[in-house]
């Protein structure tokens, strides 16, 4: 499907989201409005996680094939996740405020997302820096397997040590409502054409960067 396509129904479907969240969706009994944060917050967490898988299995591939496609999509999955996952704690920290009377707490689930954030801005860091072409890819592509590591840990971080994270509440059915469910999915696949949108047209550029700088080298 073309990105233009893809483009649009982004920006339809995110659209139709924001009416499920302020027109459909009710108001939570205990935060109010303030709880419709969540619908937006959820996704931009979820995709960013979908996001380092992609690295991950990107960067396998590579260590595999040493082929210059999968360390762009690599690299392409890696800046979406970092950008996802920082509007994600930026967003919590607005719900925390609300949630706990404080802008930041060491919660679990808030904890081991910002050394997430940390460990793949560092990624990127590498990415850029000026090291050679294939010694940066295989350097990167082990990085992005072994980076991995946290993300598992991020998703079950709320399971393991007690947590008070509003997400991990409303997850298990804590004041959720049919209609308030209705609108987290919705959202979802909206972010998530979004989120593929984006990766595509990142992806693409980076392929065209990588050809572009193959006819210079070969003249």
């Amino acid at each position: 499907m073309p990105i233009r396509i893809l483009a649009v129904l982004s920006v339809a479907a995110l659209a139709i989201g924001q009416w499920f969240i302020w027109s459909y969706a009710p108001l939570e009994e205990t935060m109010g409005v303030v709880q419709k944060i969540f619908y937006i917050h959820m996704p931009l967490a979820w995709w960013a996680l979908i996001s380092f898988f992609v690295v991950f299995v990107a960067s396998i591939r590579h260590l595999v094939k040493r082929d210059s496609a999968s360390d762009i999509l690599a690299g392409a999955a890696a800046e979406l996740g970092v950008l996802m996952s920082g509007l994600a704690l930026i967003s919590g920290s607005i719900w925390g405020r609300a949630a706990w009377n404080v802008w930041w707490t060491w919660d679990p689930r808030l904890t081991t997302t910002l050394i997430m954030w940390f460990v793949y801005a560092g990624y990127l860091v590498l990415r850029g820096s000026g090291m050679g072409g294939e010694r940066r890819a295989m350097v990167s592509a082990v990085l992005g397997v072994v980076a991995f590591l946290d993300v598992p840990l991020v998703f079950y971080s709320a399971r393991i040590w007690r947590s008070v994270h509003p997400a991990v509440l409303a997850s298990q059915g804590g004041g959720m409502e049919p209609e308030m469910w209705h609108a987290v999915l919705v959202n979802l696949v909206a972010f998530g054409l979004l989120w593929l949108t984006l990766l595509l047209a990142r992806n693409a550029n980076g392929l065209a960067e990588e050809r572009a700088r193959a006819l210079m080298l070969s003249r």
